[in-house]
């Protein structure tokens, strides 16, 4: 098993680089779209779930490829990581967001210390955000139940999806909302619709841990015997 530094590591630099696409590529995206936004919105979506293949392929044998406190949490909710292990992973998790958040501005030359103005708020919104990271978590529940090698391509065609069929855009990530939050560029949260996102998003993991232990691990080949 790799080490415990390999391994924060390994969080660390994969969210620094997600969060560098989700970012530097809404930049550019509203460089290029001449303010179509459904075009800027289809540039940014593209990199994030092409950038979620990759990273979970390099960095999955070595942490986990989580990204995500979500996830951590799930994982340590389903006594598969401990809690200290998912605390460790959640801090990196955090930081990496937020460097990679700066290395976007630092490339497309933007002031690195910045807070969004966009709101993004409502019901409609809090709801979103829960429904994508729920549906976010079962994809990776039934796909390690079932076809593990399948998880960092059935992730990144999720969030690829989501960001479409989702109000919120599918943040589906509290490091994410709250690196967001620090870049006022086409990706951005307004600070003030933080705390929000992140409970409905927590609240969508929850549901998730119950429904994906209900689904896949509940002795159905039992059943099949039986049937």
């Amino acid at each position: 098993m790799p080490s415990l530094g390999r391994r924060i590591f390994a969080e660390w630099l994969g969210t620094a680089f997600l969060l560098a696409a989700v970012v530097g590529s809404g930049i550019m995206a509203q460089k290029l779209a001449g303010g179509n936004v459904a075009l800027a919105l289809l540039c940014n979506t593209i990199p994030t779930g092409a950038i979620l293949v990759v990273l979970i392929l390099i960095f999955g044998p070595i942490s986990g490829a989580h990204f995500n406190p979500a996830v951590s949490s799930a994982f340590a909710l389903r006594r598969e990581l401990s809690w200290s292990m998912a605390t460790c992973y959640i801090v990196a998790q955090m930081i990496g967001a937020i460097a990679g958040v700066w290395t976007a501005h630092l490339m497309f030359e933007l002031p690195v210390w910045q807070f969004s103005i966009t709101p993004r708020a409502g019901a409609g919104q809090w709801l979103a955000e829960a429904v994508a990271t729920f549906g976010l978590l079962l994809t990776i529940f039934g796909c390690i139940a079932k076809t593990p090698r399948a998880v960092p391509y059935a992730v990144g065609l999720y969030i690829t999806s989501a960001y479409w069929f989702t109000a919120s855009t599918s943040f589906a990530n509290p490091a994410v909302t709250v690196a967001r939050s620090l870049s006022d560029t086409f990706a951005g949260i307004a600070p003030s619709g933080v705390a929000a996102f992140i409970a409905a998003q927590m609240a969508g993991m929850a549901i998730a841990v119950i429904v994906g232990r209900w689904l896949w691990d509940n002795g159905d080949d039992d059943c099949q015997d039986r049937c």
